[in-house]
């Protein structure tokens, strides 16, 4: 059975013969409200819970707040107060951003929530000794001042509209940011915050969280939540279809094995989620113009979407999907036109040869594309690129390469990569992916403008959009970003995902739709609000 949005909840209430089946100890203790528990698989590695070093910076986070939430439904997510008592109010001049917060909120440790908090969290973020993986994108932010106990002011350097994207982070108490980097913060693995969820264990392969019972937004009735570490895609399905874990998140062709299995649900959440290939500037192949150019209309992209995703996805040819609206410009797309590609490589000097690999001055048309080897999707998509791009004499090495291996070659090898980790407004769908500030070493994530790439209208446009206040403005101003990109493309845009999940089905309900971004976890999928679920039993 397949269901894309509202469904009977599909997991299952998981009690201490299914811990032990799994192989995770028994959780101690149960909530509050409910012996009900849940364990799901996830692909995802355990701990590094410290906010100031990324976690749960799309507002996923079961352990934090932020300042504001995500409301659930179709298209664009839209913003809702959380730890803020209301929305916050905008200077005239679109730089001040004024927080009022709640007054009934404490944290796990007992300790009262405060305007010092909030404080303390962005500071910890902006601050170099934190080393924050988060601090450029967060660099539009002038001051955080405490005016009252209970109210916070954001300067800005400059109008930012996207500003609400940025209060979805968890807020940490002040008295555990003491200093250093984040990554050596006790909060990794012993977080303290204000959400649904507290952790009480935590091993290498599994994590367990309880109910919050004094959370300020009602306790959960699902309690605890174990979390597995299972790393390999097929070993996530074998446990899943043991009846070991009670949901998990899968590749598109491997949750459809599941369609149709009795008692068991297969659900797909849309998603801004793009994979890519990047294309090196510093290469000598894939930075030159007429390959990028040629590659773009190498690439079926609707033959991707229905063999590789099973039909749960989209072209892309840009990073920006349709569910950005008036933002989206239909016309900035590439056509499979492989003839086109050939013709663009013969003017570019690009020639045939009897291999079957072009030459242009002695340098062969081939490149190595990597790839996370437990990533069966982005293997499955980098073999079929390979295989399409061959057609027109480019030669593609696939190989699998270890996560901590990758960023040092990305300037010379090409990624299968994935963006759009914060897909709530064009901005961050956007800026770090193709701003030429984010093509300097030391600028955000290694991830952030794989490419190199650098286009001065491209970055002219993206400015103009993050400053405007006007919503015509930055919809005309991101209209031009993407004919500008496909005028000259940086990577190539292969498709958007619809993030799939198996689950077994039970008696709760409450999921909601949501558009999701880059991060599809078991913090995702059916469960991204778990802590409104409700038993209908």
């Amino acid at each position: 059975m397949i269901s894309r949005y509202r469904f009977l909840l599909s997991v299952a209430v998981v009690m201490t013969t299914a811990a032990t089946a799994c192989g995770a100890s028994s959780p101690a203790g149960s909530g509050p409200t409910t012996a009900n528990g849940l364990i799901l698989g996830d692909a995802y590695e355990l701990g590094a819970y410290n906010p100031v070093a990324g976690h749960g910076e799309a507002g996923d986070s079961k352990i934090y707040d932020g300042l504001l939430s995500l409301a659930g439904g179709d298209g664009i997510p839209t913003f809702e107060p959380a730890l803020a008592a209301r929305m916050p109010t905008v200077g005239d001049n679109g730089t001040t951003w004024t927080v009022h917060l709640r007054d009934d909120v404490t944290f796990t440790d007992g300790t009262t929530f405060d305007a010092a908090d909030v404080a303390a969290t962005y500071r910890a973020i902006l601050d170099p000794a934190s080393a924050s993986p988060l601090a450029t994108s967060f660099d539009m932010i002038r001051s955080i001042d405490i005016v009252e106990p209970l109210q916070v002011r954001f300067e800005l350097h400059y109008p930012f509209a996207a500003m609400p994207t940025k209060l979805l982070l968890g807020i940490a108490p002040s008295e555990r940011l003491t200093g250093g980097p984040a990554t050596e913060s006790t909060l990794n693995i012993d977080p303290v915050g204000t959400g649904p969820y507290r952790l009480v264990s935590l091993r290498p392969d599994q994590a367990v969280f309880e109910a919050n019972d004094t959370y300020w937004g009602g306790v959960p009735e699902i309690s605890p939540l174990t979390v597995v570490y299972i790393p390999d895609d097929n070993a996530r399905a074998q446990r899943m279809a043991a009846g070991e874990i009670a949901g998990t998140n899968l590749p598109p062709r491997l949750a459809a094995t599941f369609e149709g299995r009795e008692g068991t649900t297969v659900t797909a959440n849309t998603s801004a989620d793009w994979r890519a290939v990047s294309l090196p500037s510093g290469n000598p192949v894939t930075g030159d113009p007429a390959i990028r150019a040629a590659l773009n209309r190498a690439v079926d992209r609707e033959d991707l979407v229905e063999h590789v995703l099973a039909g749960y996805g989209r072209p892309a040819s840009t990073p920006l999907p349709e569910v950005y609206g008036d933002a989206y410009e239909p016309t900035a797309t590439f056509e499979f036109d492989p003839a086109e590609a050939e013709r663009i490589l013969n003017e570019g000097g690009w020639r045939e040869t009897p291999s079957g690999v072009r030459e242009k001055g002695g340098q062969q048309a081939t490149f190595t594309v990597m790839y996370f080897p437990e990533d069966t999707l982005r293997r499955d998509l980098a073999q079929a690129f390979a295989t399409e791009v061959d057609r027109i004499g480019v030669r593609v090495d696939v190989a699998a390469v270890d996560r901590s291996n990758v960023p040092d070659r990305l300037s010379e090898n090409a990624v299968l990569l994935g963006g759009g980790d914060m897909p709530y407004d064009p901005d961050p769908q956007l800026y770090n992916t193709l701003h030429s500030t984010f093509a300097r070493d030391d600028a955000g994530s290694p991830y952030d403008n794989a490419s190199d790439y650098s286009n001065p209208l491209v970055d002219d446009a993206l400015d103009s959009a993050r400053r405007a206040t006007e919503s015509d403005e930055r919809t005309a101003q991101y209209r031009t970003v993407q004919n500008a990109y496909v005028d000259d493309p940086g990577y190539v845009m292969l498709v958007f995902l619809d993030h799939t999940y198996v689950s077994v089905e039970s008696e709760f309900t409450g999921s909601e739709p949501i558009l999701e971004p880059h991060s599809h976890g078991v913090s995702w999928g059916p469960w991204w609000n778990l802590e409104e679920w409700t038993a209908t039993g």
